[in-house]
């Protein structure tokens, strides 16, 4: 295999469960140094050993991404003991369903200070040393949902389009300066959180392949990248179509959700 990330230290938030982890191993296997992140400590320390086992290196720091200053001093803390962060992942991020009939602005502003302002104090904690050695790549994981306002899911929409607007202006300003920065929009993964979750879940993939896409995608330092393309597609047509249709559509997927939510709410 490919040592493509050989001896760079990657940064990964939200590393302890699910996606994060699994982009830990296999960002490992291309030979990457791993500093994990994540607010529960008993997984990343299993994380480490796991990655020791198979003779891969790794510090892992305990952080909520939203605490600005114990991110930062994290991320101090890793960097000492593995030196300065190549590339960032910025994976934490949480969701939820949320109803305009009942709208909550504290679920609201939890999502878009997790997912939104916990992307930006990331970039904030590894952005000054990258900009120093004109050098660094920022990979933040954003979600099919940021495409396009879907029913039910206005928070989660607006907190990961507010990622995507985020990264794509930074594209612009960090490119002459030889820092990447790629925006991942996936679909539904497979995993325990997914599991649980009463939602109609098209196209879902193993975390496995997800992991080994994003990978890919990273490596390829590509700008942006949706997947699966037979999601994506969709979602990407109903920007252009005018709204009367794409809403008709796009109602439809909504109608499913309602009822979802219903029957899980009644257990």
């Amino acid at each position: 295999m490919s040592l493509a990330f050989e001896n760079q230290v990657v940064l990964i938030t939200g590393a302890a469960r699910g996606l994060g982890r699994q982009l830990a191993l296999e960002m490992a296997l291309h030979g990457a140094v791993i500093a994990a992140i994540d607010r529960d400590v008993e997984p990343l320390a299993s994380l480490m050993q796991e990655l020791k086992e198979r003779g891969r290196a790794g510090a892992f720091a305990q952080a909520d991404v939203t605490q600005r200053q114990q991110l930062f001093q994290a991320v101090q803390s890793v960097e000492q003991h593995l030196g300065p962060v190549s590339i960032l992942i910025a994976n934490a991020g949480i969701g939820s369903g949320t109803s305009a009939l009942a709208f909550d602005p504290e679920q609201f502003a939890e999502m878009v200070e997790v997912n939104l302002v916990g992307v930006a104090n990331s970039i904030a904690a590894v952005l000054p040393g990258m900009l120093q050695r004109r050098r660094g790549h920022l990979v933040a994981i954003s979600s099919l949902a940021s495409l396009r306002g879907l029913a039910f899911l206005g928070g989660y929409c607006a907190s990961k389009a507010g990622v995507n607007a985020l990264m794509e202006s930074l594209r612009l300003e960090l490119a002459p300066r030889d820092i990447a920065c790629t925006i991942i929009c996936p679909g539904w993964i497979r995993t325990n959180l997914t599991a649980h979750l009463p939602l109609p879940k098209p196209d879902i993939m193993p975390v496995e392949e997800a992991a080994r896409r994003i990978v890919r995608a990273i490596r390829q330092r590509r700008a942006f990248y949706a997947f699966p393309w037979s999601t994506a597609w969709i979602l990407r047509l109903c920007r252009w179509l005018p709204p009367s249709l794409s809403d008709w559509l796009l109602r439809s997927y909504g109608r499913r959700l309602q009822k979802k939510l219903e029957r899980f709410t009644r257990r």
